[in-house]
This record gives C-alpha cells, structure tokens and sequence, in this order.
C-alpha cells in the first residue's frame, strides 16, 4: 500500500499541498518568515492530522456501538521545542462527545482501540513524544444547550 503527496510552490512561502484523493490544502508562513499567512504551517496539519486520525475512529466506533452523538471535536494541544527544529515534545488530545446518555465506557474502548489499534498517527507519534488523553462527556438538551456529564483523563500503553 502506498500513499503519494505532492507540494508545490506558488511563489514566496506559499505552497499547495494535493494526496491521492484530489483535495488540495494551502500551506504558508508567517509574515516574520517571509511568508504571506496564507496557509496551514506544516507542524499544524501534522497536529490537525494527528487529531482527524483519532477523530475518525472515535466516532465511527461509538457509531458502531450505537451511541447516539450529537456533536464530537477533538481538540489538539502541542507543546514545542523552543529551539530549531521545534519539534513537538508533548501532546494533550481532548475527546469532546455531546450526546444522549453517551456511555463512558463505550467513549473509553473508543479511545483505547483509536489509540492502540486503528490511529497510525497515534502509532507513530507515540514514540516520539508523550500523549495524554483526556475526554469529556456531554448530555444534549436540545436547543443548543448541554450539560457537562463526566470528563476524565485516560492512559494506555501508549
């Protein structure tokens, strides 16, 4: 199995990225770099992919297990190293399910099998650098409101 990106300069620091499936990303720098602010930074699709990865299999998983979702983010932190090439050091994922009495221990498998089985982001990064996994459950009340249900933090052999 193969996977092809491609890159292309448009001029200055400004570049689009395509894949295999035909869609297409802008991707730029920062004024200060000599860039035009026109696009993701690189570091913040690895981070974006990184958390679509899990995303993706979470909620399939709690679809599967017949959770009726609402509305689910997982929001990614990263901390860098300060000095070039900045790498990421550390990574917070927050796993955020609104829903209808969402089971905690179907979220809980969700992550664990995103984690250890299914994310290949998650399967590389998780020897380059520390995870940790956090999550919170909401109650859908309709009309826009929620009401914060549970929220922990979780671990695996990561």
């Amino acid at each position: 199995m193969t996977l092809d990106a491609k890159v292309t300069w448009n001029g200055r620091l400004s570049f689009t990225g395509t894949a295999d499936t035909g869609f297409s990303v802008p991707l730029g720098a920062e004024a200060a770099a000599g860039g035009d602010d026109d696009g993701f930074r690189p570091i913040e699709l690895i981070l974006t992919g990184l958390a679509g990865c899990t995303a993706m299999d979470v909620v399939s998983i709690l679809q599967k297990k017949r959770q009726d979702v609402t509305a689910f983010t997982v929001q990614a932190h990263a901390e860098r190293a300060g000095d070039h090439p900045k790498v990421i050091t550390s990574a917070v994922l927050m796993y955020q399910v609104s829903g209808h009495a969402i089971d905690e221990t179907a979220l809980l498998r969700a992550i664990e099998l995103s984690a250890t089985r299914y994310c290949p982001a998650q399967a590389m990064f998780k020897s380059v650098f520390p995870m940790t996994l956090k999550y919170t459950i909401f109650e859908d009340e309709g009309d826009g409101r929620s009401r914060l249900v549970k929220q922990g933090e979780t671990s695996f052999p990561l």
